[in-house]
């Protein structure tokens, strides 16, 4: 009997070890499709297009054209979703110097549109109303003016800045010399232009796009001197010049940008309220944690597809827009410390995880276009 208790405990305890279970292989975090076309989804889409032009200092402001991925991917307990977003956008007529909403500015004639793709992730966290853009990548294209030529072929050609041919600069400087002959008071000169095209019509004719900026008071421009380069824009005019025999025809039309203080976020609360959290955040004296600098993002511009190189087509044609935006490469995700948005001492670190494959996105995305010209619509 002595022997065969210690030979008893012995076998069961090496049945149990037997039956220990492996530890458990961890799979990625769940991440959920959501409908392209849902009204919480174009709500998101629309403050992640506004935080996009509110982040730029140069260009045009976008709009967006549909939400072609959404996917959400929910926080711990109490730290609200990231969502990862695929946009379509197309570029407007109002500069971002003008801080207008995008829903207040016109797309262009397709003729000279601008379209592209931006991938960005947002972050949502009701309680708190927390709303922030953490990330975003977009790329951006002009229509290809081959397939333009060969639907209209009487339309202007249009290209993003080409101050090659100095009819160009020369539209520029009659158009705004023409604007403050006219002007009663304050004269304006010329920063940059932003936008060129031409055409055919019963001669040559040029059409410029450029910002200004203030001169000298019209009393004293035969005086003073310029304003200084780094000074602020002040408007954006359209000016053209047409030729035909020896006789030239400028035109020009100027608008000017809102000179009223902008709020926090470049728009009027009382319009549009915003997350109060996120005001705070951006104010280092009223929070108790010193803002970090976090991952933002770029707005990349690339020439017409019908100037790629030869040896790049019959590629993918998702290429075209290569955005790209991966914090993370580990499956398991990586942290992302937000601490700094809220109002109370706290931790708050995010899983970022890498962007998703549109392999995965919901059966109803991508969602319906403003614009479903398939000339701008990226693949």
């Amino acid at each position: 009997m002595s022997l065969f208790l210690p030979l008893a405990l012995c076998t069961l305890a090496a049945c149990c070890g037997a039956r220990s279970p492996p530890h458990p292989v961890l799979g990625p975090p769940p991440l959920f499709p959501l409908g392209c076309n849902s009204s919480d989804v174009l709500d998101i889409a629309n403050f992640i297009v506004q935080d996009i032009n509110r982040d730029q200092k140069d260009g045009y402001v976008l709009s967006l054209n549909r939400v072609s991925d959404a996917r959400e991917h929910p926080q711990e307990a109490g730290l609200g979703s990231l969502f990862y977003f695929t946009l379509d956008v197309l570029e407007t007529g109002c500069p971002v110097l003008s801080r207008k909403s995008w829903k207040n500015c016109g797309v262009r004639h397709l003729h000279e549109s601008v379209y592209g793709q931006c991938k960005a992730i947002f972050y949502i966290n009701k309680a708190r109303r927390i709303f922030f853009l953490p990330a975003y990548n977009c790329t951006l294209r002009p229509v290809s003016q081959s397939k333009i030529t060969t639907t209209c072929p009487d339309c202007p050609s249009s290209s993003p800045h080409d101050l090659s041919n100095p009819k160009f600069l020369e539209t520029a400087t009659e158009s705004l010399a023409r604007y403050n002959d006219k002007s009663p008071s304050k004269q304006y000169s010329l920063v940059k232009i932003t936008k060129t095209s031409k055409q055919w019509v019963f001669g040559p004719a040029y059409f410029v796009e450029y910002l200004i900026q203030e001169s000298c008071p019209k009393s004293q421009a035969s005086s003073c001197a310029l304003q200084p380069p780094n000074s602020v824009p002040v408007g954006i005019c359209h000016g053209s010049l047409t030729e035909r025999h020896s006789e030239k025809s400028v035109s020009v039309t100027c608008d000017f940008f809102e000179s009223e203080a902008p709020t926090p976020r470049g728009e009027n609360p009382t319009v549009n309220p915003r997350p109060v959290n996120l005001f705070k955040a951006e104010e280092p004296q009223q929070t108790t944690h010193q803002p970090k600098a976090v991952p933002k993002g770029t707005v990349q511009y690339l020439p017409d597809l019908d100037n790629k190189a030869e040896d790049s087509q019959g590629t993918d044609p998702v290429e075209a827009f290569p955005v790209q935006l991966d914090l993370t490469t580990d499956p398991q995700g990586e942290p992302l410390d937000v601490s700094f948005l809220f109002l109370d001492p706290m931790e708050g670190k995010l899983v970022v995880l890498p962007f998703p494959s549109k392999e995965q996105r919901s059966a109803e995305c991508p969602g319906p276009a403003q614009m479903d010209n398939p000339l701008i619509l990226p693949p």
